[in-house]
């Protein structure tokens, strides 16, 4: 079962629905991390207190740009859009790879 569920309903669900077939956790894992892009740039853009638009002019870039790459289900996050919008909101990205299954611990 994939080790980033926390609450033990959540693990049961998980748990029941994804398994442990290799193919279907990966897929869990990747749509986590998906979700996991989208909900940063949206909660540091709102911090901000940008709108998609405003960002998006700070980017060079359109609104509707911004908006898809805060979607959980977008796939087409690119190392470039994502450092051009960390540095319009006073961010770097960073990346780190650790071994499937297994979830970094939380700052």
């Amino acid at each position: 079962m994939p080790s980033r569920t926390k609450s033990k309903g959540l693990q049961s669900l998980v748990g029941e629905f994804i398994g442990t077939a290799p193919e279907r956790v990966a897929s869990f894992e990747k749509a986590c991390d998906e979700l996991e892009i989208g909900v940063k740039l949206n909660r540091m853009r709102t911090e901000a207190g940008l709108s998609t638009r405003a960002l998006a002019q700070k980017v060079g870039t359109q609104a509707s740009v911004i908006s898809r790459i805060e979607q959980a289900d977008y796939e087409g996050h690119s190392l470039s859009i994502l450092r051009r919008v960390a540095a319009a909101l006073g961010q770097r990205v960073e990346i780190r790879f650790h071994p499937i299954g297994e979830r970094p611990a939380k700052p």
